[in-house]
């Protein structure tokens, strides 16, 4: 084009930015993943390397140039470097067959390693970048809309498909004898969830199965991109979780809030973040968070809390709260679906006076008595009532950097229930303390705190650990609140930068 510059994008960073299912890894990201590690690593002639769930074979490729240079005093010849580089310490298991020919492609410069165009040539097409169909094992229990693999939870209803579909029964975590050698550094961006329990229903995830599997295979290193929700739990999570923060052996993490910033393109609800595991490391973890384009990085005792604190400017304000050892409002709390009644009810339009009146995430109708079948001991009184979703996943700040993190709040009258879109945030005989608990709730340090928990879109119980219970016979606020505590300036400072007013609607003031 007339008075055009040259542009030469790089294929792998395109093809980083085309899907939310299988996210791509842009080669930047790759590199300060590998940025990590000790540089000596690449001037070992000796070293291995694996890719276990290899897309782009942007990890294959940006390795190799490291070692590359780094091999050059060991074996000047070029072309000998390259073999000895591609045969004897670059490995890969590819998650489907298309993503096979593409990291051979990207990696060789040739989809057939056996032919001419490969900058090395192998006896076989595939190289050391392997791709083996596998199928699940459905544990046989029930109908087939019912079955699930034994190995990774799958759907036997969504993936038990004929040879021209993917299984998607990834081969590193469904077999168990993958390779006979010792890996210097696994690395990888692993798939993050299948939905596991069929159509209609939420995914759950299965990155930590490939971080579990690496880690059976005890490498030197081992570096993950995944997802952070890990760090709250939940989703069959919280045994890795659990793993993961008493494991002295992670020794960097480095925390998208938004997973935009690591992934241009890509929405990840809570962010996402990668890791290094170094084996013959024991210590604290030095710990990176970036938010909102500002990084912070602390040194963190990762298992302070059973649950991950992310930011680290909070922690501080997060210690001087529960070293009061005050009792969490988080007890009094009900668990989602306290009534019995599903996300999809909504009631009628008329009460034929055997009915109670019914919140739905599309307003207020009549539900017969008889289907609400739990929840009992909540009727009859006045309830604060908490959205279970957040406001735009809770991690996602507007231009101004503040959150809103609760995106419904407001009060229920005695003989009044919800659907599963809520739950009960406490209980009164009185109207005046349910207002005065909803007002509390409503305030930026209450949800300042309830934000330190959630790495995901939905709100439950837990996430209110660090929130303290108070008096509700008076009312309160921040500044009563930030004067109880005794919270400095730059605190109270740093949490009115990080949240928005808010109503007992559930509004944010502009």
């Amino acid at each position: 084009m007339p008075g055009s510059v040259n542009y030469n994008p790089d294929v792998l960073s395109c093809l980083a930015n085309l899907s939310n299912d299988e996210v791509f890894t842009p080669p930047e990201i790759a590199n300060a993943m590998l940025d990590l590690l000790p540089q000596e690593l690449f001037e070992d002639p000796n070293a291995k390397f694996l890719d276990p769930a290899c897309k782009t074979g942007v990890f294959l490729r940006e390795i190799a140039k490291r070692l590359i240079t780094g091999l050059e005093k060991t074996i000047p010849n070029l072309q000998e470097r390259i073999d000895h580089i591609f045969h004897e310490q670059l490995y890969a298991i590819a998650i489907t067959e298309l993503t096979a020919l593409v990291a051979r492609r990207s990696t060789y410069c040739s989809k057939n390693t056996s032919s001419i165009y490969s900058v090395s040539e192998f006896n076989s097409p595939e190289g050391n970048i392997r791709y083996k169909r596998i199928e699940h094992t459905w544990n046989g229990i029930g109908e087939k809309k019912d079955q699930k693999c034994i190995i990774c939870g799958a759907s036997r209803e969504q993936f038990d498909r004929g040879k021209e579909l993917e299984t998607h029964a990834y081969e590193f975590i469904h077999e168990k004898d993958i390779y006979n050698m010792k890996f210097d550094l696994i690395i990888g961006n692993p798939p993050y969830q299948l939905d596991t329990d069929g159509p209609g229903k939420q995914a759950k995830p299965i990155y930590h199965l490939f971080v579990k599997q690496a880690l059976k295979l005890k490498p030197r290193f081992l570096t993950m991109i995944t997802p952070s929700r890990w760090f709250a739990g939940g989703m069959g999570l919280d045994n890795y979780r659990n793993e993961m923060l008493n494991d002295c052996r992670v020794k960097r993490i480095v925390d998208y809030s938004m997973s935009t910033d690591c992934f241009p393109g890509v929405d990840i609800a809570g962010g996402v973040s990668f890791f290094l595991w170094d084996r013959e490391y024991s210590g604290l973890c030095q710990y990176s968070f970036i938010d909102n384009g500002v990084e912070t990085t602390q040194q963190r005792k990762l298992n302070e809390f059973d649950i991950f604190v992310r930011d680290n400017k909070a922690i501080k304000i997060v210690r001087k709260i529960i070293s009061r050892k005050e009792k969490s409002i988080s007890e009094d709390m009900s668990s989602l679906g306290v009534f019995g009644l599903g996300t999809s009810e909504r009631g009628i339009s008329n009460n034929d006076g055997n009915c109670f009146s019914l919140l739905s995430s599309v307003g207020r109708s009549f539900i017969p008595k008889y289907k609400v079948t739990q929840g009992f001991e909540y009727i009859n009184k006045w309830k604060v009532i908490i959205g279970k979703a957040t406001s735009a996943g809770a991690a996602t700040a507007g231009k101004d950097g503040k959150r809103k993190v609760i995106a419904t709040l407001s009060i229920l009258e005695p003989n009044a229930v919800c659907t599963f879109s809520y739950f009960v945030g406490s209980s009164f005989s009185s109207e005046e303390k349910a207002i005065n608990c909803a007002h509390y709730l409503s305030t930026k340090f209450a949800r300042f705190l309830l934000l330190q928990c959630l790495s995901a879109i939905n709100i439950t119980k837990e996430r209110f650990r660090f929130v303290p219970i108070q008096d509700f016979s008076k009312k309160w606020n921040d500044s009563t609140l930030y004067e109880k505590y005794s919270l400095t300036e730059e605190e109270i400072d740093y949490i009115e930068s990080r949240i928005k007013p808010m109503d007992l609607n559930g509004d944010a003031d502009a």
